[in-house]
């Protein structure tokens, strides 16, 4: 199946205690590599959103990035330093005596001191919430779903190119090989001529000449590459026709294509096939720029 790597995917999911957003972005690669951000309130479930993720996709960078966002009133520590004001109350108290000042130390006086009262986010235990890593796990599958629709949906764009290349390339090879066809033909007529002239040399041996004429005349046939070529075209409408990804193994093909018509390209003659040769090459190369972007 022809699925493309590049996509994104966003989406937030409101659970009781949390808010969860969940943001992937995929592009090309050669192989598989998942980049994962988290908070550190997730970091022991970043093994199975990995998974998640490898069992979805088989090729690209992924980069997923999950936020959370609780939706409760932070819970606080209040500690109070009794020594500070001790110190405090006392050191007014002597203050008061030698009439520096008048009045009782008040709470509002005790909270102008930071050192006397501290106030700190109180810290969550280190235990994973069943619920909230059934809810991200839940999320990511949901972005999954969403990515995996807009890979789908380039990927038939990608499979209609490719498929109109893929028909102009083997039109291209049909050509250049009945090019080929005609030009052995017409290699074997001048090579029987020249025959027909040695004849009237009575020392030339025949059969010598007949088994040479044969030996060059096959050196510049086709037919092996035309079926191996043909073949690569039906292996490759089978692939695309698969639900298995298939990027790496059109990529193959493409270079077992190239090599069947640089055979055709030394071996064949005839008029036009130079020509035909580099417009196959130029076709190829746009298919091969094309799967760069196929799963």
């Amino acid at each position: 199946m022809i699925k493309s790597m590049t996509g994104f995917a966003s989406l937030t999911r409101d659970q009781e205690s949390v808010t969860l957003s969940v943001t992937i972005r995929a592009v090309n690669h050669r192989f598989l590599d998942v980049q994962l951000r988290t908070p550190s309130s997730l970091a022991a479930l970043e093994p199975r959103l990995r998974a998640i993720v490898q069992q979805r996709v088989a090729r690209g960078r992924v980069e997923v990035s999950l936020s959370m966002q609780s939706r409760k009133p932070p819970a606080v520590d209040v500690e109070v330093n009794e020594a500070v004001i001790e110190a405090l109350a006392a050191a007014l108290e002597r203050a008061r005596e030698r009439g520096i000042v008048n009045g009782a130390l008040t709470a509002g006086d005790v909270l102008r001191f930071p050192q006397a009262v501290t106030v700190r986010d109180r810290q969550e235990t280190s235990d994973m919430d069943p619920a909230l890593a059934s809810a991200a796990e839940g999320a990511l599958a949901e972005a999954i779903d969403q990515l995996d629709g807009m890979r789908t949906s380039e990927g038939h764009h990608l499979r209609a190119e490719l498929d109109t290349r893929r028909a102009q390339l083997a039109d291209l090879f049909e050509r250049g090989a009945a090019a080929a066809e005609a030009g052995s033909i017409a290699l074997r007529a001048r090579l029987a001529e020249k025959v027909k002239e040695l004849q009237a040399d009575a020392g030339v041996d025949e059969a010598t000449i007949a088994q040479e004429i044969v030996r060059f005349a096959n050196r510049s046939d086709i037919t092996e590459e035309t079926v191996r070529f043909r073949a690569h075209i039906e292996h490759w409408r089978a692939l695309s026709d698969a639900p298995e990804p298939c990027g790496r193994k059109l990529d193959f093909l493409l270079q077992e294509m190239n090599r069947e018509i640089n055979t055709l390209g030394s071996k064949a003659e005839g008029p036009g096939v130079p020509e035909l040769v580099v417009s196959l090459k130029a076709e190829l190369e746009k298919m091969r720029e094309q799967v760069q972007n196929v799963e």
